[in-house]
């Protein structure tokens, strides 16, 4: 039996690792051990560890490290912080792992790998290869690449890349998005079950909005939110559903400005911190369209057939299927994209990241390579 360390620092990650998780509890050949961080155990952004639990999975280790501000000063002490735990927690723990699998681009997810580095910790790396122009996560991602043994990278560009950074084609596998798995294993509410669990009627028409930070030009995000919001002010037609943003540096920014205008549009504007995969999947879903700079619109949201209005340059630089239109943060082109979509008009391409059974996929590769 190989022991596998999964790292999880916040609900993104874990629900794109989540049909990964259960192929791994339950397949006999596999020990799977849950490391817990980042903004799970944060109250302030929804403590999400219990999720984990609710899902029937045993949190094996929780490490504290996040910091409320979120200040450029804030994230660097939150990075020190983590990388200073981890260092500990390898310390003590560089045996216990045949394997440890990191996911995507997070400051915390960095700091808790490149802790592992002189301990040999073997890492497998999920979306690597991947760009984001307006985000620092670049750094973080290329960084836990070149940490990372093995690569499951979300399509073949993605694999180019994750080549030329390691200089090598060993041990990089495309296997797809591992999110889509959910598209199978996970049951969603129907539109009445939402409304009871979240008091959110999706039968009428509805925009899912999820906005972070920029956090190469922060300066920018006040412009940003501002934009956006003289935008939903006018949709009067839809209904908003926002969920709130991550810990990036000047999130606060966001997240107060879009409070303040669920407060002032009454029942119109609801803001939701944390939906849980099956919520969001649900909300996906039943929506009319999806507007943000969240990486779901790129990855997921083809596979509901639903279009996505991408804004500014977070996201800017990832392959992406033909359902994403993009739009700066300006108001006039952003109503202007929007009067092109019609509530009943759907996307009927592909899904770029889509392949079958990817954690199905994932574990039959371990088996190989372990």
């Amino acid at each position: 039996m190989k022991t596998i360390g999964i790292l999880t620092s916040s609900r993104a990650d874990y629900g794109i690792y989540l049909p990964l998780l259960k192929t791994l509890k339950e397949d006999p050949d596999f020990n799977l051990k849950l490391i817990v961080f980042g903004t799970h155990l944060s109250p302030f952004h929804g403590y999400t560890i219990n999720q984990i639990l609710e899902d029937g999975f045993k949190v094996d280790y929780k490490i504290e490290s996040m910091l409320i501000g979120d200040s450029p000063n804030a994230i660097s002490t939150a990075v020190a912080l983590t990388s200073l735990k981890f260092a500990d927690f390898w310390k003590d723990h560089q045996q216990d792992f045949d394997l440890v699998f990191c996911l995507g681009d997070r400051y915390e997810m960095f700091a808790a790998v490149t802790a592992g580095i002189p301990f040999g910790i073997r890492y497998a790396h999920l979306h690597g290869g991947e760009k984001t122009i307006g985000a620092t996560d670049n750094i973080f991602r290329h960084s836990i690449t070149l940490a990372s043994k093995y690569h499951f990278v979300s399509c073949e560009g993605h694999a180019k890349r994750v080549a030329e950074l390691i200089e090598s084609d060993d041990r990089i596998y495309n296997v797809g998005s591992l999110s889509l798995d959910n598209l199978k294993s996970l049951p969603l509410y129907s539109i009445s079950e939402f409304h009871h669990f979240f008091h959110i009627d999706l039968s009428r028409p509805t925009i899912l909005v999820t906005v972070h930070p920029e956090t190469v030009n922060i300066e920018n995000n006040k412009i940003y939110i501002d934009e956006l919001t003289g935008v939903l002010k006018e949709l009067t037609d839809y209904q908003i559903l926002i969920t709130l943003p991550n810990a990036d540096t000047n999130n606060t920014i966001i997240r107060n400005k879009f409070l303040q205008l669920a407060n002032d549009q009454d029942n119109r504007v609801q803001c939701v911190e944390n939906l849980g995969s099956k919520g969001y999947f649900s909300a996906m879903k039943y929506c009319s369209f999806l507007m943000g700079n969240s990486s779901s619109g790129i990855i997921e949201a083809a596979s509901f057939n639903k279009w996505f209005i991408n804004l500014g340059d977070r996201q800017k630089g990832r392959y992406h299927s033909d359902n994403v239109l993009n739009a700066p943060f300006d108001n006039k082109i952003i109503k202007s994209i929007i009067s092109k979509i019609k509530p009943s008009l759907f996307y009927s391409g592909e899904n770029i990241y889509y392949q079958e059974d990817v954690s199905k996929k994932i574990c039959s590769i371990l088996k190989n390579i372990l």
